[in-house]
């Protein structure tokens, strides 16, 4: 029932099995134990019935014709549910021929024994995977009802089995995954893992990763679905760990979360995992691991299915929205001191002129679009953006910092500007001329140097919107955005260009040393400003603008739900609807959609996501991301059935829930599940 097949490696040369890991591992170990050739074997086996891989029944098998009449069942899956289904195991012994296999029933010891190497395989981190067969005299079976001999149920087949093997497959950790995980900590991302394997395995995992941390609760699937709705609030922001799962127990995990108003972020490879990355907030699946329908089910395909590509997504992402918030910023300040200024001037100038010009006004609006979106969106991402939590959905896109920063520098620009429009002539020391060449001359200087003061304010302002928060460095990591250096010394030689070449066009004239220092230091300026803005405290700041409603109130109770969604029935009759808003009278009385309408339930409200951020992130994290690990043990893999597995492994082996023994005795999930806990 294999379909991994060997093939050349391109880059060693070498023969290799190409498939999945469980189907690999096995043929390796066959061919490295000198059995018989794969392909020879899978040629010559006359297949009556393949059973696929289902997440239901954790197990596959396929059905053979035997040579001497009669057919024969082989079987693999996961071992501590196939081995319940055994009555007999194969005994081995040394120097003992193929022909000499004995079977032998099994008794309390044997299964006390297969409990312990379970166990013990799954605690060193090992996939345990059973391997049983079953022979039929005929086929298909006498007293069984099947359609075709190609159709029988499975669970006519999957009983009286005989034990053949208890395998254990590692699949060890990437190189720094722990590393991630704990990075995603850091940056307020929560990471559950929801996986198909052994309980006892998943905690190993877990444990090694550092997923499974203190506060932690450990859950099986099937015991996680047939909690009560206030019982799955209550577990799922504890659970981090949920073992032999479905993906329906995928799907409802992901659901809860959304419904406590997280942020959901699902990863996986499999076609079991597409429900899950359908209904996750953001979808990740493996470009190499990954299946069609897993891709297609996702919203972003990670190409060398690494946990460290989502650390890196959200740290971009972060980087992509501070961009944004920086662009906007400083263009509100921008078109803040330009409205006012432009509106200003107009209106006292006795010609209805404005200070700025219309070509000046098209060179501040490169400014404030083209060169400053090109050098504030460019700073690269950097880990320093994971040391913060994650914002909410509802958050607003400008904060107290932002709006901080726009109204002080925007009126410090505004006032500067103004008072040199006004007050220019007599700050330079200029008396009226009645010659009219000299008083044109002087007027045309104090526009100049107005025009030279904004955009230079404008200049340093970039450079202080480089800083969102409330620190002071506003030079970190400038050296590393050669756009930024760039553009900004592009900027400053165009403006200087302009003011000695550009003459009429831009309705300017050439200054002295004098106003270039009064316009680039007025213009620096912004830089000093911006610090200290950013030590006002943002609390009383905070509180006037919600009374002015530039931030909204947090205490208050929304009064709808701007992002709930119609019922998901009432789009399906939606056309049925339109119909009868048009009928009318006893034609609307007697139509049948009325009558089943009167008797059908109420369908449940849709789930409404609200805000908040926290990511999810399911099996294949877990169990392919990893490698250079060796299980340890005190006496050694050739004789599991000597350890002794510890009191916790054998109570979470009862199939109840764990809580990680470092948890507080006063943490409240203590007092809701620590009882049930002790009682395993």
């Amino acid at each position: 029932n294999s379909t991994a097949f060997e093939d050349t490696d391109q880059e060693t040369g070498k023969l290799v099995f190409v498939g999945s890991k469980t189907e690999t591992a096995l043929l390796s170990f066959a061919k490295e134990n000198g059995w018989a050739d794969y392909k020879q074997t899978r040629d010559a086996a006359n297949i009556v019935q393949m059973i696929p891989f289902s997440s239901e029944r954790k197990a596959m098998g396929v059905v053979v014709r035997k040579p001497g009449g009669g057919a024969r069942i082989y079987l693999k899956g996961a071992s501590e549910i196939l081995t319940k289904n055994c009555t007999r195991h194969v005994v081995v012994e040394r120097a003992s021929a193929d022909k000499d296999v004995q079977t032998k029933a099994l008794d309390e010891l044997s299964r006390d024994n297969i409990s312990r190497t379970i166990i013990f395989y799954a605690n060193q981190t090992l996939r345990t995977i059973a391997l049983c067969y079953r022979d039929f005299e005929s086929w298909p079976p006498p007293g069984v009802q099947a359609e075709s001999e190609d159709e029988v149920p499975y669970a006519d087949l999957a009983r009286e089995l005989t034990l053949i093997a208890i395998t254990g497959i590692e699949d060890p950790l990437r190189p720094g995954v722990r590393d991630a995980v704990a990075d995603c900590h850091k940056a307020g991302v929560t990471v559950k893992m929801c996986t198909g394997d052994n309980v006892l395995t998943a905690r190993s995992i877990a444990l090694q990763c550092g997923i499974y941390t203190a506060g932690g609760i450990i859950m099986e699937g099937p015991i996680f679905r047939q909690l009560e709705k206030q019982d799955l609030l209550e577990v799922v922001p504890r659970l981090q760990v949920l073992a032999r799962s479905s993906p329906e127990d995928k799907k409802l995990l992901v659901d809860t979360l959304r419904s406590l108003g997280e942020i959901v972020g699902v990863t996986g490879d499999g076609t079991n995992d597409g429900p899950a990355l359908k209904t996750a907030d953001v979808g990740f699946s493996m470009g190499i691991a990954g299946t069609e329908v897993a891709k297609e089910a996702s919203d972003i395909i990670l190409m060398d299915d690494n946990f460290a590509s989502i650390v890196k997504a959200i740290m971009w992402g972060r980087c992509v929205n501070d961009a944004v918030r920086k662009f906007l910023q400083f263009q509100i300040s921008v078109n803040i001191t330009a409205v006012i200024i432009t509106f200003v001037s107009a209106v006292a100038s006795t010609e209805e002129e404005s200070v700025l010009s219309a070509v000046q006004l098209l060179w501040i609006n490169i400014i404030m679009d083209t060169f400053a979106a090109l050098a504030l969106a460019t700073d690269p991402a950097t880990p320093q953006l994971l040391d913060r939590k994650p914002d909410k959905k509802t958050s607003p896109l400008f904060t107290v910092d932002m709006y901080k920063q726009i109204l002080g520098q925007s009126a410090y620009q505004t006032t500067i500007t103004l008072i040199f429009h006004f007050l220019g002539a007599t700050i330079l020391g200029f008396h009226h001329s009645d010659d009219s060449d000299t008083q044109k001359h002087q007027d045309s200087i104090v526009q100049t140097l107005v025009f030279n003061i904004f955009v230079f304010a404008q200049i340093f302002n970039s450079i202080n919107s480089r800083r969102l928060d409330n620190r002071l460095n506003i030079f970190a990591g400038i050296s590393k955005n050669y756009y930024f250096m760039g553009i900004t010394l592009i900027e400053v030689a165009i403006q200087i260009l302009i003011v000695f070449v550009g003459g009429a066009a831009f309705q300017v004239t050439r200054i002295g040393g004098r106003e270039w220092g009064i316009g680039i230091a007025l213009g620096l300026v912004s830089i000093p400003l911006g610090a200290l803005i950013r030590c006002i405290p943002n609390g009383p700041v905070e509180r006037l603008f919600i009374k002015i409603r530039l931030l909204p109130n947090p205490q208050v109770l929304p009064t709808s739900a701007p992002e709930a969604d119609w019922n998901s029935a009432i789009r399906l009759v939606r056309d049925n609807l339109n119909t009868f808003s048009h009928v009318r009278g006893a034609r609307m009385r007697a139509s049948s959609y009325v009558g089943k309408s009167r008797n059908a339930r109420i369908a449940p409200e849709s789930r409404v996501a609200l805000p908040s951020i926290m990511t999810m992130v399911p099996t294949l994290i877990a169990s392919s991301i990893g490698a250079g690990w060796a299980p340890s043990s005190p006496s050694g893999l050739s004789n599991p059935a000597q350890f002794d597995p510890s009191k916790s492994s054998a109570a979470l082996w009862e199939g109840k829930i764990q809580i990680h023994p470092d948890t507080k005795p006063d943490d409240p999930v203590m007092h809701r599940w620590g009882a049930i806990a002790r009682t395993t």
